[in-house]
C-alpha cells in the first residue's frame, strides 16, 4: 500500500511542479493559440512518437478529429504512426530513423503544426521530423522531459515536464496534452 501511495504523491509531486512553473504554464497557452490558429487557416496538426508517446500522440490526436467535450465538426488531426504497411516500408527500407520525416515531407504544408512527444527529446525520429517541419516552414511543438534533450532547439514552443522519470513525464505530457485539446476546442469553437 506504502508504494502504491508514494507512485501517486510521485505523480502528485511532478504535477506540482508543472503548475508552479510559469513558464511551462505560458508554453502551454501559446501551444493553445498556435493550434487554434492553425484550424482557423485551415492546416493540419501531426502527431509522431515513439512506444508510449505513440499512443498518446494517438490518443491526442483522436481528442481533435474525433470529439473531446463538445459535439462538433472534426479537426484535421492525425498521429502519423498509424500506416503500419508504411511504417515497415520505410523502416526496412530506409531507416527507422526517418519514418516520420519522410511523411512531413509528403503531407506538410507551411503553417501545419507538428507535436512531437519524446521524454529524453533525443529520439531520432522525432528530431529528423523536427527538422523536416522546419524546412516546410511548420510549427513544432515539443513535449520532452527537464532537459528538452535536442528537440529543445528544434522546438517553436517547448512543453519540457521538469522530471528524468519517463511514466512521470508521460502523465504530465497526457495532462498538459488534455489541456491543450479542452481549450483549443473551447476557443475554435467558441465555447465557454
Amino acid at each position: 500500500m506504502e508504494k502504491i501511495k508514494s507512485l501517486i504523491q510521485a505523480s502528485i509531486d511532478t504535477k506540482q511542479q508543472v503548475l508552479q512553473s510559469e513558464e511551462l504554464v505560458t508554453t502551454i497557452g501559446k501551444a493553445v493559440d498556435v493550434i487554434v490558429d492553425a484550424f482557423t487557416n485551415n492546416k493540419r496538426v501531426y502527431f509522431c512518437g515513439n512506444g508510449g508517446s505513440a499512443a498518446d500522440a494517438q490518443h491526442l490526436a483522436a481528442e481533435f478529429s474525433g470529439r473531446f467535450y463538445i459535439d462538433r465538426k472534426a479537426l484535421p488531426a492525425e498521429a502519423l504512426h498509424c500506416n503500419t504497411s508504411y511504417l515497415t516500408a520505410v523502416g526496412n527500407d530506409y531507416s527507422y530513423d526517418v519514418i516520420y520525416a519522410r511523411l512531413i515531407e509528403g503531407l506538410g504544408q507551411e503553417g501545419d503544426v507538428l507535436v512531437g512527444l519524446s521524454t529524453s527529446g533525443n529520439s531520432a525520429n522525432i528530431i529528423k521530423a523536427f527538422e523536416t517541419a522546419r524546412e516546410k516552414g511548420m510549427v513544432t511543438i515539443g513535449f520532452t522531459g527537464r532537459t528538452g534533450g535536442s528537440l529543445k532547439p528544434l522546438s517553436d514552443y517547448l512543453i519540457n515536464i521538469p522530471s528524468t522519470d519517463t511514466p512521470r513525464i508521460q502523465e504530465s505530457h497526457i495532462l498538459a496534452g488534455h489541456i491543450i485539446c479542452q481549450l483549443v476546442e473551447e476557443k475554435y469553437f467558441g465555447v465557454k
